[in-house]
C-alpha cells in the first residue's frame, strides 16, 4: 500500500497522435518529474497507423504504464487484440469493455467503454444491463464509499447543472443518462471523459442530501479534448491523489467552498430499461445492425406517461373549472403565471405548473426548467423598475404546487434574510440555511411538508415542518409585510387583501402588458 499520494495523468482523445502525446509526457516528467499513470478517454486510435506501429513493435518506448477504455468506432475494433482486455504492447494496457480496477497502490478505477445505446451492447456501445452490472456488487455494500476514478469515453448528460455552463456547448446534446446513474451510484472522487473535443472542469458536486445524510466527499467532473486540436483546449489532465481507502474520514468528507449539489436526478429509469432489455435478443454479429427481435412473452410496449390527478376540486389546476382565469397572465408549456389573490402588493405573482403537481420536489425535470425561466423572465422585469424578488413556497395544507413571487424594494434587500430568521425565531420555527448551489428535491423526501425561499441576496432558506409547534400559514407574508421590509403588517392576511373580479381583472391586464417584454412564451 502506497503512503505517499499518486501522481496521474488523463489525456483526452489520442486519435493515433501518440508521438505528440508521449513526448509532451516525457518532457513534463524530465521537468516536474515521474508520474505513476496515465488514463486515456476517448478515441485513443485514430485513422493513421504508421506512429503506433513504432510502439507496438517495441521500437520506441511508452514512457509510463497507461490504462486505455475501449473503441468507440467499429473502425477502431481491430486495433484491440481481445476485446476481453489485456496488453496491447508494454506499458499500453486495455482495461475491457467494462469493471472496477483495484490497484496495488489501494486506488480503485471504475471503467465504461464505448457509448449508449437503448438496447444493443457490443463492443463499441453498452446499455442499461452494463450500468447495472457495475453498480449491483456495491448496492448493497454498506462498506461502500465510492470509487476514486470514472472513466467514460461519454459524457453524462446534464452535468453542467448548477454549475458554469459552457458557451455554445450542451451535453444534453451527445450525453448519456445511463452515466448519470452511474456516477450517483459509484460516487466517484473524479470523472474523467472525452470524445466531445471540449475541455471542461466542472465545480465539484456532492454525494449527499444537505441536512438529510451524513457528509460525503465531492466528485470533480473534467471532460478533455483532443490531443494536438487547433483551439490549444487542455487534453491533459495532471492531479495527485491518495486513494480514499487510506484517508482520514474528516479529511475524504471536506466540502470545497464552490461545491454544488449533484447535478443528476436519480430514478429508476436504468433499471427499468434494463429489464426491458432482457425481453430480447441480440445478435451482435447480425446484418441487420443489431436491432431487436421480440423474445418470446416479451413486449416491446411504452409505458405510457400518466400525469397525477387531483383528489378534488383544484382551485390551481389550469384546465379546472375551478380556476379564476381573469387572474391569469401568461402560460407556457408546462407551468403559467397568474395575479396572487388577495396579493400583498399589486404585482405579487404565482408560478403554477398547469398539471397537478403538489410541491417542487414532485415536479418532473421539464416543469422545473420552466419555472426556472419564469423566475428569471421576473426578476428581470422587476430590476428593471428597480425593484428585487422574493419566492417562497409552503408545502403544507396544499395540494397544488404555488410558488409566490413577490417584489421588495432595494433597500431592504440586505435585510430581507435576518427578518426571516427572526420572524422564525419568534414563532418557534427551525429556520436553516442551505447552500446557494443545493437543490431542494435532493434535499427533501417526496410527502415531507416544507418551508422553502429564495431571497435576493442568494441565499435559500428551509424549513421541514413538523406537527409541533403548528407552522403558521401566512409566514412568508408575515416576513416580507414586516416592518422592516414592506411595513404593511396589515396584509400578512390575504383574505384581508381581497378586491372585486374587476380590479382584479383590471390589475392582471396590467400586469400582462408591463411584462410582455419580458414573457418567453411570446417569442417566435
Amino acid at each position: 500500500m502506497t503512503s505517499k499520494p499518486l501522481r496521474i495523468l488523463v489525456s483526452g482523445d489520442v486519435n493515433g497522435r501518440f508521438d505528440q502525446l508521449f513526448s509532451r509526457i516525457t518532457s513534463i516528467q524530465q521537468k516536474s518529474g515521474s508520474f505513476d499513470l496515465l488514463l486515456c478517454v476517448g478515441n485513443f486510435f485514430g485513422d493513421k497507423t504508421e506512429e503506433w506501429h513504432k510502439y507496438s513493435s517495441g521500437s520506441v518506448k511508452v514512457p509510463l504504464p497507461v490504462l486505455i477504455l475501449g473503441p468507440n468506432k467499429g473502425e477502431h475494433v481491430h486495433w484491440y487484440k481481445d476485446m476481453q482486455g489485456g496488453d496491447l504492447c508494454e506499458n499500453v494496457t486495455y482495461l475491457g469493455k467494462k469493471g472496477l480496477y483495484n490497484g496495488s497502490s489501494g486506488l480503485q478505477l471504475a471503467y465504461l467503454s464505448g457509448t449508449q445505446s437503448d438496447f444493443i451492447s457490443d463492443n463499441t456501445s453498452f446499455n442499461a444491463l452494463d450500468i447495472n452490472s457495475l453498480t449491483d456488487p456495491v448496492k448493497n455494500d454498506s462498506k461502500f464509499k465510492g470509487v476514486d476514478i470514472l472513466i467514460t469515453s461519454q459524457w453524462p448528460e446534464g452535468v453542467e447543472k448548477y454549475s458554469t455552463e459552457l458557451e455554445g456547448f450542451s451535453s444534453s446534446d451527445c450525453g448519456s443518462e445511463a452515466l448519470n446513474e452511474l456516477a450517483i451510484r459509484l460516487r466517484p472522487r473524479y470523472h474523467f471523459c472525452g470524445l466531445e473535443g471540449v475541455h471542461y472542469e466542472r465545480q465539484p458536486y456532492r454525494n449527499h442530501k444537505v441536512l438529510a445524510e451524513p457528509a460525503r466527499h465531492v466528485t470533480r467532473f473534467i471532460a478533455l479534448a483532443n490531443v494536438g486540436n487547433e483551439n490549444r483546449k487542455k487534453y491533459l489532465y495532471a492531479f495527485s491523489m491518495m486513494p480514499m481507502s487510506q484517508m482520514d474520514a474528516a479529511e475524504l468528507v471536506s466540502q470545497p467552498l464552490d461545491v454544488t449539489e449533484c447535478p443528476y436526478k436519480e430514478n429508476s429509469s436504468v433499471s427499468v430499461q434494463a429489464e426491458r432489455q432482457d425481453q430480447y435478443f441480440y445478435d451482435v454479429k447480425d446484418d441487420s445492425g443489431g436491432k431487436k427481435r421480440r423474445a418470446e412473452g416479451g413486449a416491446d410496449k411504452q409505458q405510457k406517461k400518466h400525469k397525477p390527478v387531483p383528489t378534488g376540486p383544484c382551485w390551481f389546476c389550469l384546465g379546472s373549472p375551478e380556476v379564476e382565469k381573469h387572474l391569469v397572465v401568461s402560460v407556457g408549456s408546462e407551468t403559467y403565471l397568474a395575479l396572487a389573490k388577495g396579493a400583498l402588493v399589486d404585482e405579487h405573482i404565482l408560478i403554477l405548473p398547469i398539471g397537478h403537481y403538489q410541491s417542487t420536489v414532485t415536479v418532473p425535470e421539464e416543469v422545473l426548467e420552466e419555472i426556472e425561466r419564469y423566475k428569471k423572465a421576473i426578476k428581470k422585469y422587476l430590476k428593471k423598475q428597480g425593484k428585487a424578488v422574493v419566492f417562497f413556497e409552503r408545502n403544507y395544507k396544499t395540494q397544488h404546487l404555488q410558488i409566490q413571487a413577490v417584489p421588495i424594494p432595494q433597500d431592504s434587500v440586505q435585510d430581507i434574510k435576518d427578518m426571516f430568521f427572526e420572524c422564525a425565531e419568534s414563532e418557534s420555527i427551525e429556520l436553516n440555511e442551505i447552500p446557494v448551489h443545493s437543490d431542494i428535491r435532493q434535499i427533501v423526501q417526496i410527502g415531507v411538508p416544507y418551508f422553502y425561499a429564495e431571497v435576493p441576496t442568494g441565499e435559500k432558506l428551509y424549513c421541514r415542518i413538523s406537527g409541533s409547534p403548528k407552522f403558521p400559514l401566512q409566514f412568508g407574508r408575515e416576513v416580507l409585510a414586516s416592518h422592516g421590509v414592506l411595513n404593511m403588517p396589515e396584509r400578512a392576511d390575504w383574505k384581508v387583501c381581497s378586491m372585486s373580479k374587476t380590479q382584479e381583472a383590471s390589475l392582471a391586464a396590467e400586469f400582462k402588458s408591463k411584462f410582455k417584454k419580458y414573457d418567453f412564451t411570446l417569442e417566435d
